[in-house]
């Protein structure tokens, strides 16, 4: 019924992007339910063929999306992010890169039954894994700072490599076949060359530009996605499959420029992404024929599946780390997770034209096997790299780690307690001086609006399981937990209390975070309390000590503020939860100091001729001493 171009073109759209949410609302890998939406509207039901509908369009749209997709992967490559572990990237990069090469083009020839000449160009391109299905994996698995780096590293910079191994390996078949001379070598190597020179010197003239006022606000992103696509469709028309190389050059090079105005590129490219990454995958998915659908059975494609799963890609990790401080349960990650991409769908698609147009039939085999070896390592990858990660120790997310909004005294004391137990803990502020009192105590800190979304791009958010907002505003705090309450989790967002029921009654109806502390508390109150002395203590549950007796002969006065388990596992005090303590667990409370209240008794009994001191004149005491 409807079969125009703008029809299809809003349902693929509308399909990526309901994919994302359906992924993100059931916690599932977004590029598996991508695939599984694109097959679905594509071969199974026959609601659309992208590539039918959009015809000499497809291909166009594809590398644009692929090449400003692989350019946002490479402006978040800086040296910074790797130093200390270079030496396993540029192993796996090159040494692993050449091994997977090797050993896949093996493996294409010996089991699937290419030809050595088809295998051996086929093999150059599956070595990628590429930023469109390696970044949404490690937004999911929350995994540790080095084996992501490892991973986002080796993605991206491997990607145009890989079109470009292809590539080479083409033209080496037609130099012994004597159907190119010498010169065609040259030629290639010379515009490789020529592409990163593009690319470097597009990516520091445009940043340069950016950087002296040569741009303004408001066409700063226009203008680097016009350069951009210009890049690497000059270098594509020099030399096919360049422009990747082009592009991931110019990013590299803008990454580690140190721009002022990194941040407003990034978060314009990462939005783009999304959107791309999204609707390139059902397109892809979605103009598959059955044929090829059927062909991914054939028992050969299956044994090439297995042995790049678990010879190919594990062998080229562990061979190239040799020397280095990864560990084995890095080495065990990393050499599991490969999933192939778009780069190695549009490109594969490619060759298979080209190489059947110049008499190797066996290469109508090409699309059939790529699809199976994308499909599935994208599914298994994605469903294997939480559960693999969680059991190697290689993800943040069973720790207690605790993100602050709002910098005070009180933050800073309850920031060091948490510090304290092995946990990680940072406090954000928009103030440089609100967050002194952390900085003294050595707790990390980080000076920005929680809000903004640039802030994502400087802050690691994965080692943070809890979000506290505590800033004296209420309507701040509650913009905090709507904002991060999909992020996160709501369970994981605590609120402090508003310091009066005027402010109460004008929150709104938007997600808001829990209830902070028992008896939930203002932060007027509590930083009242630290002026006035009142210390953060703790207190072990025992046996002969039971949580019940605890709070039978706890002072009332004191503040309730969370949990330490015995495994390092922290709850958090809230009217809305009610919390058990077992034996070997902590109390940690906000109350008057022991000591100085005995301190401060004896001194009132001597000026008292020892009589019976009554608790609230303690108190006025103690504050006056203070």
């Amino acid at each position: 019924m409807f079969e125009s171009l703008i029809f299809n073109l809003m349902l693929v759209v509308f399909l990526g992007i309901a994919s994302q949410w359906i992924a993100w609302r059931f916690s599932m890998p977004a590029i598996v339910v991508m695939s599984v939406v694109g097959l679905l509207a594509g071969p199974f039901l026959g609601l659309i063929n992208p590539e039918e509908s959009m015809g000499d369009l497809f291909s166009p749209i594809i590398s644009f999306a692929v090449a400003i997709i692989l350019f946002e992967g490479s402006l978040n490559l800086d040296f910074k992010e790797i130093r200390g572990f270079n030496k396993p990237v540029l192993r796996i990069t090159t040494i692993g890169a050449f091994i997977a090469w090797i050993a896949g083009s093996l493996a294409a020839h010996y089991i699937a039954g290419l030809s050595l000449s088809v295998a051996f160009i086929i093999g150059g391109l599956f070595i990628v894994t590429g930023p469109t299905v390696i970044l949404p994996l490690l937004r999911q698995a929350k995994l540790k700072p080095r084996p992501a780096a490892i991973l986002k590293w080796e993605g991206i910079v491997v990607d145009p490599f890989g079109a470009l191994l292809a590539v080479f390996a083409f033209e080496v078949i037609r130099f012994f076949n004597s159907e190119v001379t010498l010169n065609s070598f040259l030629l290639f190597f010379a515009a490789s060359i020529f592409a990163i020179i593009l690319g470097c010197g597009a990516g520091w003239f445009f940043g340069k530009s950016v950087e002296r006022g040569g741009v303004p606000e408001f066409l700063k992103s226009p203008v680097l996605l016009a350069v951009v696509i210009f890049v690497f469709v000059l270098s594509d028309e020099i030399m096919q499959q360049t422009g990747l190389l082009s592009v991931t050059a110019m990013g590299m090079m803008m990454a580690n420029m140190g721009l002022n105005s990194i941040k407003d590129i990034r978060h314009f490219k990462e939005n783009i992404s999304v959107l791309l990454i999204s609707g390139i995958f059902v397109m892809l998915t979605a103009s598959l024929s059955t044929e090829v659908l059927l062909e991914i059975f054939n028992w050969r494609i299956i044994l090439y599946v297995i042995a790049m799963l678990f010879l190919v890609r594990p062998l080229s990790i562990w061979l190239s780390t040799i020397g280095t401080d990864l560990n084995a349960r890095e080495k065990t990650l990393i050499g599991w997770i490969a999933p192939r991409g778009i780069v190695a769908l549009t490109v594969s698609g490619y060759f298979a034209s080209i190489l059947k147009d110049h008499g190797y039939q066996d290469a109508e085999l090409l699309t059939a096997l790529t699809f199976a070896l994308v499909f599935s390592t994208v599914v298994i990858h994605g469903f294997t790299i939480g559960p693999l990660a969680k059991r190697l120790n290689l993800t943040t997310t069973d720790e207690s780690g605790v993100l602050i909004v709002g910098g005070s005294r009180f933050a800073a004391e309850l920031a060091k307690s948490i510090k304290d137990t092995k946990n990680d803990v940072l406090v954000v502020d928009r103030n440089w001086a609100s967050l002194a009192p952390s900085r003294r105590h050595e707790v990390k800190t980080h000076i920005g609006n929680i809000l903004n979304e640039q802030l994502d791009y400087d802050l690691d958010l994965t080692p943070y399981k809890f979000m506290l907002a505590i800033t004296r505003s209420d309507s701040y705090n509650s913009h905090v937990c709507d904002d991060f309450g999909p992020y996160m989790g709501q369970e994981n967002l605590y609120q402090i209390a508003a310091p009066n029921l005027e402010e109460k009654s004008q929150r709104s109806n938007r997600i808001v975070g829990y209830p902070l502390f028992m008896p939930a508390t203002s932060m007027r109150e509590l930083e009242y309390r630290i002026n006035s002395g009142h210390v953060i203590q703790k207190t072990l549950i025992t046996k002969q000590y039971s949580y019940t007796q605890y709070l039978r002969e706890r002072d009332d006065k004191s503040i309730l503020l969370y949990i330490l388990h015995e495994d390092r596992s922290i709850e958090f005090y809230s009217p809305d939860a009610e919390l058990q303590a077992q034996a070997g667990d902590t109390v940690v409370t906000l109350s008057f100091p022991d000591k100085k209240i005995e301190r401060v008794r004896e001194r009132l009994k001597e000026e008292n001729g020892n009589k019976k001191i009554e608790k609230k004149d303690l108190e006025k005491a103690f504050h006056k001493l203070k």
